[in-house]
Order: C-alpha cells, then structure tokens, then sequence
C-alpha cells in the first residue's frame, strides 16, 4: 500500500476526529457547563488520611463512599492500614456520617490528617500544565531542527498535537475524570510518539544517502521508509498496549483513567507516526519544491 499515495484519506480521518474531539468538548461545555470532567486536583476538594485498626482494601473503602454518592474518589493506599481519600468538599456534618460508616462497616479508623484543597491549586496545576507542554514543544522543535530540519520538527510536533487533541476529546466524549494522572498521560503519549515518528525519520533520512534511492521521487522514499520500520512501530506499540491493557483491566479504579488515556493516546500515537507526520512531512517538501 502506497501510504503516502492516499494522505488525503489519512488527513480525512484525522479531520474528522478531530472535528469530533472539538464537538465533544464543546457539547460538555454547552451541556454540563465546563468542556472536561475536571477532578479535585483541579476544581478543590477535601483530602482525608485515615487510620484504620486493620489492614484494609480499596473496594471496601469505595463501597462505603458508593453510599453517599462518592465513588468516583481517588482512593491510595498508604501502608497496611492507612488509606489516603480525595473527594469532592465534605461539609462538616457529611464528613462526621461518613467516619461513623467506615467505622461500623470497615472497622475502627481515625483521621491523620484532613485538609481542604482549593481551587486555587487546580488554577496553578493548569498553568503548570500548559508551561510544561509548552517547553515540551520548544524542546522537541530545537532538538529535531538540529537533528534534521526544521519542517521535520513542525510536522513531528503537529503529529503530537494531533494525538493530544484527540486523546482530550475522547476523554471528553466519555467524560471520563481529568485529573493530574491525565496530564502525565498526555506528556507520556507525547514522549511516545515523537520517539516513534523519530525512527521513521532516521531511516528516511539514511535511504536519503543511499545511491540504489537517489532517483526515487522524495514521495516514494518516504514510503519505502515507512515499510522498512512498519513492522518494528506495529510491534512497540501492540507491546506497551497489551500491558496497558493489563493496567486498565487489573490495575484497579485509581489508575482506570489514567490508563484509558495512554490507551488512547498510544493508539494514535502509532497512527499518526506512520500515516500523519510522514506525510505531512512530503507535502511540505512538495510545497518547498514548487516554490
């Protein structure tokens, strides 16, 4: 298959989940009044660490929070018998039934430490978040250039884009809970992809030397290029989704989001190495050369 014979079809299919990543966003903006499903890193919360008298699980913990409605809590263990508990702002009255319920159904436990998180510090995480995708993309663009050249930055760092707009509006679509696991999903998808698309570019820039491709059209040798490392990209990624898949699945509720991010993000991490930034790369260089 001449994959960049049908860019056009690739950049369809991006457009088009694209497009839908925008429409999730917006639609959760219009509909429940905010784009993501923020957690309490981002929109306050109350943070309890308690003690209990017996080596406890998360599923007993979260099946007393299903009871009052707060089952989408961050649930840690810290040691045998502590448990570290992020929520929604309890009131003083809620916060007093629901130590009464850990300690008739769980056992006897006692409060180490409880603090309010304000939204203060989700505005600072944001910021922090923004900064660090920021200096990500500078650093990605300086040290392709170098490495390459400049339109192979651009086209890798559009590449990364794409699979951070997509994985976010997917997220969206399922309103699944944006938390600070999220963006280290994304920055991880990021890391990711730039190194897969990178492999790809290394070999074009190799058959770029060798004299038996000097008289194949750039188009062709992209190609060419993208099948010799096709095998090698499809089976890194079927690797790390399988044990994300085993995340997902085993890894409890605590880290169920975060792995259905890098999931996601792996998936068309592997997508758009292959059959976004090459080709991008090619109608750039096509650009270039009618001028």
């Amino acid at each position: 298959m001449d994959i960049i014979k049908n860019s056009r079809i690739w950049f369809l299919i991006s457009s088009s989940l694209i497009v839908l990543a925008i429409v999730a966003l917006s639609s959760n903006a219009f509909v429940r009044g905010k784009p993501l499903n923020f957690g309490i890193d981002f929109t306050g919360g109350t943070l309890l660490n308690l003690r209990f008298e017996r080596s406890v699980s998360v599923g007993e913990v979260r099946g007393v929070l299903d009871e009052f409605k707060l089952g989408e809590s961050i649930i840690q263990k810290s040691g045998e018998t502590d448990i570290l508990i992020k929520t929604v702002p309890l009131e003083g009255e809620t916060r007093t039934n629901l130590m009464s319920a850990f300690n008739a159904k769980v056992g006897a436990s006692e409060i180490l430490e409880a603090d309010i998180i304000g939204p203060t510090i989700g505005r600072e995480l944001s910021t922090q978040a923004l900064w660090a995708l920021l200096v990500a993309s500078i650093g990605i663009i300086i040290y392709v250039s170098f490495r390459f050249e400049f339109k192979y930055a651009v086209t890798a760092l559009l590449a990364l884009y794409h699979d951070a707009i997509i994985t976010t509006g997917l997220i969206a679509l399922f309103f699944r809970t944006v938390d600070v696991g999220f963006i280290a999903a994304i920055l991880t998808i990021m890391g990711y992809s730039i190194n897969d698309t990178i492999i790809i570019y290394d070999r074009i820039r190799e058959n770029l030397k060798k004299p038996a491709y000097a008289k194949k059209k750039f188009g062709e040798l992209v190609n060419i290029s993208i099948w010799e490392t096709f095998a090698r990209s499809i089976n890194t990624v079927l690797t790390v989704i399988i044990m994300v898949l085993l995340l997902l699945f085993l890894g409890g509720e605590p880290v169920r989001d975060f792995s259905l991010t890098l999931l996601i993000g792996f998936t068309f991490g592997a997508y758009s190495s292959i059959f976004v930034a090459p080709p991008l790369l090619v109608a750039w260089a096509l650009r270039e050369k009618k001028k």
